[in-house]
């Protein structure tokens, strides 16, 4: 928000430079992140005096040029070299100095110097009105008022402004200092703490009048609810012109580009008082009537920028008899505004329920200087005075009059809201003992009235503007900001609870897993909840989440499953050049389900590319399925889940899938992203997913016991099988087998090679499967250990159809 220090001092007439205001604007909260300047002429016309030309002749070596002596009010007139066609003695004119810095149109500096023009020497420069920023004419010099004295500054004579503009980051929750005069109120408040004593000038609206009364405009506000109070008044005979130059100078000054004098006003009391107004051209309401209500959903409705949007049900209307002519409190409509042929208009003001105003706003993507203010909620007893303001300014500047009754409905006001502050409550919140008077000081500059005193604290009355005001934290917040962060004290003792908190906590596990995931070379990532309806399975639809307001089509639904989110990630990685990638991420999914909506939380892992790029000593290894497979079963073994069962998975998603379930819950499904899904993402590289229901996950891991045990004594024994099988056989059913066989001395299983092809019967394959032996109690002999493995053998040949190789 951009706070003109000039404006500022109409309401607090100071003295301070803008360096020690602005640290003051920050103490109380209002941030000030900058301080640019403004100038309404570039170079303030710095420099430029009035010159009273003495003598004009032709100059002796230039047809087009005349030598000119000037007086600027000093001992000696200059001689100045002139090619205007319009120079000529006795006239007064603008003269640019020698040092002095004019800007082009395209605001590059350039210095006038002393020199010499086709060999006559030129002390300066007469100038048109282009070259000093007063206009855009560059047919001849500017001619001023005879009367002028020579020497007189022309920034003295032309209305100048030079000013500095505060940028100051404003918090959501001050929508009392959303104007001029708010931050002037909290400015006031902070000077009376350093006992510099300020008064707040307001604007006078005494003279308010009715100028007659031909002009009547009926109003009537169908939903009191969404606009607890609406004001209006006629003026008509109005010229709509140009803004002079005081106006516009304010406008530009906070980034506003000035329009005509009647809209101009209308945005200088929204920034001036902080109430929104809007004015209708009178000739163009049907039926001379205002209606405040709402339209079926479906509506069309053109608006200023001249978009035709399709209104919903709950959008607040401005309406005359026939048609729609405004969005309440957010955009106007494009037939119904002012313009230069506009001689009459119905000024509205009015306050309007933030709620709707905010969902309104959103609905249709418009952030406009009203919604803003509307939405966080503004001054409903601002509203009429706002009103009178803007009124009388527009009939000083455009003339015309006031030509009916203000219309103010206002049904049901406001109870004001009622505070009981203890004084044991700032004390024990704030951690310091502010003194009561010191309380009581700052509670009456802040416009809170005190209305009784009690040793254990005060009765407070909250003025309607601060809305952010509600319960006594609010009041103690604002007793500490006026007071000064910086004066509370640090304590030589810090004092702290420890919370006694389970282990098994989720951000516990997250943070466990998210170590484990890093030491393995995983990057963290956190993507958007919002995706695209075009990631949508149609089998999903009936479980999706739409959006009721999406920002665009892109991100219109909320996400069924992580990969998507997940993939696009990748994709930006991968249009990087960066094709080597471990991602893992936290995260949520979203359905519909009987009854309401369900959220889901879980673990992605993303990976893609090299896992292991080339050294001298080792050769490139690119990411693979069993990769994956045994990352997620690191991530079950750091939880100590147990006893899962891997179970072969078809998923449309995944070309190759395999899921770890647990008592028939699935804890883990990953595999190889299918092509048909990277071809959505222009993914031209595999891309390895896998999918941790992070609710299940945590289910199983209630409890956790950890178990130690010695260093064997006795070595290990390790004897392999060549295993001839059919080609339906999987190595989990050969892993299972082994440990039912032997339960007491097998400690290990182990496949380290398969092969299929040549040399093998058809439907065949072969598995190398090595068996780790230990007795804890004393050295296997060898009769021990062929009497397993013949066990195994029989095993595998009675079950399976297994034979040696």
């Amino acid at each position: 928000m951009k706070i003109s220090y000039n404006w500022l001092k109409q309401f607090l007439h100071i003295d301070w430079d803008s360096q020690k205001t602005g640290e003051l604007l920050t103490d109380l909260g209002l941030e000030v992140e900058g301080i640019s300047n403004f100038e309404s002429v570039k170079g303030s016309l710095k420099g430029i005096v009035v010159g009273h030309v003495l003598t004009c002749v032709q100059h002796p070596n230039a047809d087009r040029l005349k030598l000119t002596t000037v007086d600027i009010g000093q001992e000696t007139p200059l001689q100045i070299v002139c090619g205007a066609p319009n120079v000529a003695a006795g006239q007064k004119v603008p003269v640019a100095t020698i040092g002095t810095t004019l800007y082009t149109k395209e605001g590059e500096a350039w210095v006038i110097k002393k020199g010499k023009i086709r060999g006559e020497e030129s002390q300066g420069m007469i100038c048109a009105e282009d070259e000093i920023g007063l206009g855009s004419s560059h047919d001849g010099i500017m001619v001023l008022n005879e009367e002028l004295k020579p020497g007189t500054p022309c920034s003295k004579i032309f209305d100048v402004e030079d000013d500095e503009v505060f940028e100051i980051g404003l918090t959501p929750n001050r929508a009392d200092a959303m104007s001029h005069f708010g931050v002037a109120r909290d400015l006031k408040a902070g000077l009376e703490q350093k006992e510099i004593q300020k008064e707040l000038v307001t604007p006078s609206t005494s003279n308010f009048s009715i100028d007659n009364r031909s002009l009547k405009i009926d109003v009537e506000v169908k939903d009191s609810q969404l606009a607890p109070r609406y004001c209006g008044v006629t003026i008509s005979n109005l010229i709509v012109q140009d803004s002079p130059d005081w106006l516009k100078n304010r406008l530009k000054a906070i980034g506003l580009s000035p329009i005509n004098n009647v809209v101009d006003v209308t945005n200088y009391v929204l920034h001036d008082l902080g109430q929104p107004l809007h004015a209708f051209d009178a000739s163009k309401i049907k039926g001379n009537k205002i209606e405040v209500k709402t339209l079926p959903s479906g509506t069309k409705f053109k608006t200023l920028d001249g978009v035709e949007r399709e209104l919903h049900s709950d959008d607040l209307m401005i309406c005359d008899s026939e048609k729609p002519m405004c969005i309440a409190g957010v955009f106007g409509g494009i037939n119904s505004g002012v313009t230069e042929n506009t001689s009459a208009i119905f000024l509205e003001s009015a306050y309007f329920d933030p709620i709707a105003i905010r969902k309104t706003a959103k609905r249709h993507g418009l952030n406009t200087d009203a919604s803003f203010r509307f939405e966080r909620g503004i001054d409903i007893n601002m509203t009429e005075y706002a009103l009178k303001r803007a009124a009388l300014l527009i009939r000083e500047i455009a003339g015309g009059y006031i030509s009916s009754e203000i219309v103010d409905l206002y049904p049901k006001k406001p109870q004001e809201r009622q505070v009981f502050l203890t004084f044991d409550k700032i004390f024990n919140l704030i951690g310091q003992e502010i003194p009561k008077d010191k309380i009581k000081s700052i509670l009456s500059s802040l416009e809170i009235r005190i209305n009784n005193v009690t040793e254990s604290g005060l009765g407070l009355t909250i003025p309607t503007y601060r809305v952010d005001v509600t319960r006594e934290v609010d009041v103690i917040e604002e007793i500490l900001r006026v007071y000064g962060y910086n004066n509370i004290d640090f304590k030589e003792k810090l004092n702290a609870s420890i919370a006694k908190t389970s282990r098994f906590e989720n951000h516990r596990i997250q943070d466990i897993i998210g170590d484990t995931l890093a030491a393995k070379g995983f990057y963290e990532i956190m993507t958007n909840s919002l995706v695209s309806s075009d990631t949508i399975s149609s089998e999903e639809d009936s479980s999706v989440v739409q959006m009721l307001n999406p920002l665009s089509s892109d991100l219109s639904v909320m996400r069924t499953s992580m990969l998507y989110s997940g993939l696009q990630t990748v994709g930006y990685n991968h249009n990087r050049q960066k094709t080597d990638l471990k991602l893992f991420e936290f995260g949520k999914t979203y359905h519909k389900v009987d009854g309401g909506h369900q959220e889901k939380r879980h673990l992605a892992l993303y990976i893609s590319g090299e896992r292991k790029q080339d050294s001298w000593v080792a050769s490139s290894k690119k990411t693979d399925f069993f990769y994956l497979k045994g990352i997620v079963e690191t991530v079950f073994e750091r939880l100590g889940i147990k006893d899962v069962e891997a179970q072969p998975l078809h998923a449309d998603h995944l070309s190759e899938g395999l899921c770890f379930v647990k008592n028939k819950a699935i804890l883990a499904s990953f595999g190889l992203v299918s092509k048909k899904e990277l071809k959505k993402f222009d993914l031209k590289q595999e891309v390895f997913y896998a999918d941790f229901d992070w609710d299940a996950i945590l289910e199983s891991i209630t409890t956790q016991n950890v178990t130690f045990k010695e260093i064997p004594k006795f070595p290990e024994v390790t004897r392999d099988f060549a295993l001839l099988l059919d080609e339906s056989v999987s190595f989990q059913k050969v892993y299972d087998m082994a440990w039912k066989t032997e339960k007491k001395l097998l400690k290990k299983v182990n496949l380290f090679d398969v092969y299929t092809g040549k040399n093998l019967p058809k439907g065949k394959k072969s598995y190398a499967v090595s068996f780790t032996l230990l007795d804890e109690e004393k050295t296997l002999t060898d009769k021990q250990i062929d009497k397993i493995m013949g066990k195994l053998l029989a095993q595998y040949q009675k079950e399976l159809g297994a034979e040696l190789r």
